[in-house]
């Protein structure tokens, strides 16, 4: 099974896609990156550019399944959460058009899952998913670590469900 988990932005969307077998715990990185989108463009036109560029990644990669954090606002920026709704939308419509299934995670489950402390920093998150995948490097920018993040919490969720 292949599970592609986005990390929503509306500057930079990051990806990861993870792999793995019935009965098999530790799913292996098949890919990770980030969507930049242009800054200087309206939110219109991003949003069409996020559209464009994760149906793209879609297609090539043919994942099984979507993990996407959930979205949550904090009451000091309500504008941001609002802003981030849109590019979470654009996400859910590209996965919808595809039929892939679109599991919603808590930045905090996956936080505590990847870390063992459900309000990890940033750079605890990068640490984790290197020091997970063996990887020679922490993921950079931290929105790769993070959509990596969502997609090995989302793969173990399964894995778990299988052997219970």
């Amino acid at each position: 099974m292949r599970i592609l988990g986005i990390d929503p932005g509306l500057r930079i969307c990051g990806y990861g896609m993870v792999s793995f077998r019935p009965g098999q715990i530790d799913p292996s990185l098949v890919e990770a990156g980030i969507i930049k989108l242009n800054t200087k463009a309206d939110i219109p036109d991003r949003l069409m550019q996020l559209h464009t560029e994760l149906t793209e990644l879609i297609v090539e990669l043919k994942p099984d399944q979507m993990a996407v954090e959930k979205l949550y606002a904090h009451y000091k920026h309500p504008r941001t959460a609002i802003l981030m709704g849109h590019a979470r939308g654009v996400i859910l419509l590209c996965a919808k058009q595809v039929k892939i299934p679109v599991i919603d995670l808590p930045s905090t489950e996956v936080k505590k899952s990847i870390t063992g402390y459900g309000h990890a920093s940033k750079s605890q998150m990068q640490l984790a998913v290197q020091n997970q995948f063996g990887l020679p490097e922490p993921p950079s920018p931290p929105d790769v670590a993070d959509a990596i993040a969502i997609a090995l919490t989302h793969a173990r969720r399964i894995a778990v469900q299988e052997l219970g």
